[in-house]
């Protein structure tokens, strides 16, 4: 997982992005050392961030949620370094993950809204590494932007202070919109993979693109779509571009990485495509609660569009499906084909302006039932109501663990799998 030379980069903006790190306390740094290049990146943020805020955004941050929220604030922000917090305004906690936590923040000065991650450096050390290794290095309008570093030697705790995108996650705004079409969903399209392809020209690989790791810079209907959470990038280099690490999203992974073959970029044009069959039908073209079935279903791209919600999505939308979730990576539009496919690049002209809004809720409202009724039978009755009185996109989330080796290794023991494996091999061997 190295770091590619800026002489292997054909796709590096002209002024090639690179984010220090903001304070570095050991033996040869001082708190003085990157001060003029702090002053340069505040500028330029001020700069490219100003014009983004609009005055309902800043009224919503600036938002205080009653007393109880105030002592929860004090609780985070009481765990930051008062180097950090002498800089930002702790606000409210908005995530959090096995090794961090995330909070929304407000620089002293520029009243601008930022979020920053609090992460573990020790027991986090792999996560930490690979999304910064990637969010220092990349700067581009759909990925969501790293702004500064803060790194203490007697510290275990990082902190990555970054863009706050407010705007809601892609399926939560689909649901509130009541109106969604082919036309919106290829605009989605475009901007994600505006940003893959930037992505793979440095060499990286997102490897987890989900409707969750999309979310809208802002509530306005005209915001951007910014690609997030880079836990599970990564940046290869040297002639074969190869990756080997097992990992993912159970509906999202890619046969090959299923399959425990060397792959590439391409497993996230793969992920593409089972985005663009939700985005346009409200169902998972993979979808099984048993994991090996699951699987089995994603090694054989066994997906239809069977079905009264398919009638109303146009030949050349299942065409662009059709050519993202093929078995042999080789046979996979790459993302700069996938940005020039018909459906995408004449989406004024060819696209439907059909509104699809309907059968989407529908189906999504259906899947919830049945993930209520499935969890009321194995889990608490605390749980299950919190199910069913889910009314947004969450029925479609991938509420399941990440895609772990250990599940992959019994999933090669099962002699139908092994099959279905061979087949797979067979394939890809008489395609090359």
């Amino acid at each position: 997982m190295g770091c590619m030379s800026t002489k292997l980069v054909p796709e590096t903006p002209p002024n090639p992005h690179l984010v220090e790190t903001v304070f570095r306390q050991d033996a040869n740094t001082r708190n003085n050392r990157h001060y003029a290049d702090n002053q340069a990146q505040t500028h330029l943020r001020l700069r490219d961030t100003a014009i983004r805020q609009s005055t309902q955004v800043n009224n919503e941050i600036n938002q205080e949620h009653g007393q109880r929220t105030n002592k929860k604030v004090k609780k985070y922000r009481d765990k930051f370094d008062s180097k950090v917090t002498a800089k930002y305004d702790i606000k409210a906690l908005i995530g959090r993950g096995s090794f961090s936590r995330v909070v929304r923040a407000e620089h002293r000065i520029t009243k601008q809204p930022y979020a920053i991650k609090m992460i573990d450096r020790v027991q986090g050390k792999e996560v930490f590494e690979a999304e910064l290794n990637v969010l220092r290095r990349v700067k581009h309008v759909y990925i969501i932007q790293l702004v500064e570093v803060f790194e203490f030697e007697a510290s275990e705790k990082v902190y990555m202070v970054m863009e706050l995108a407010t705007g809601g996650e892609l399926f939560d705004r689909i649901i509130a919109k009541g109106s969604f079409t082919e036309r919106d969903a290829t605009r989605v399209l475009t901007m994600v993979l505006d940003g893959v392809k930037y992505l793979h020209g440095l060499g990286i690989t997102h490897r987890d693109l989900k409707p969750e790791n999309l979310l809208y810079y802002h509530p306005g209907h005209d915001s951007k779509i910014m690609i997030t959470d880079f836990g599970l990038s990564a940046m290869v280099k040297g002639p074969d571009n190869l990756m080997r690490t097992t990992c993912g999203t159970p509906e999202y992974i890619a046969p090959e990485i299923l399959a425990r073959k060397p792959y590439t970029s391409q497993v996230d044009l793969w992920a593409i495509g089972v985005i663009t069959y939700i985005l346009l039908s409200g169902t998972m073209p993979f979808d099984d609660e048993n994991r090996t079935r699951l699987y089995r279903m994603i090694i054989k791209a066994k997906y239809s569009y069977a079905g009264e919600h398919w009638k109303d999505v146009s030949a050349l939308a299942k065409d662009f499906i059709d050519k993202t979730l093929v078995l042999d990576p080789n046979e996979r539009m790459t993302a700069s084909q996938a940005c020039i496919h018909p459906w995408l690049r004449q989406n004024a002209h060819v696209a439907s302006s059909k509104n699809l809004h309907r059968t989407i809720s529908q189906n999504l409202l259906r899947r919830q039932s049945q993930r209520a009724n499935s969890t009321k039978s194995a889990k608490s009755t605390k749980s299950t109501k919190s199910n069913k009185s889910n009314k947004s996109g969450h029925s479609l989330r991938s509420d399941r663990r990440r895609v772990q080796p250990e599940e992959i290794d019994e999933l090669h023991k099962d002699p139908e799998v092994q099959a279905d494996l061979a087949s797979l091999g067979s394939h890809h061997s008489n395609s090359a």
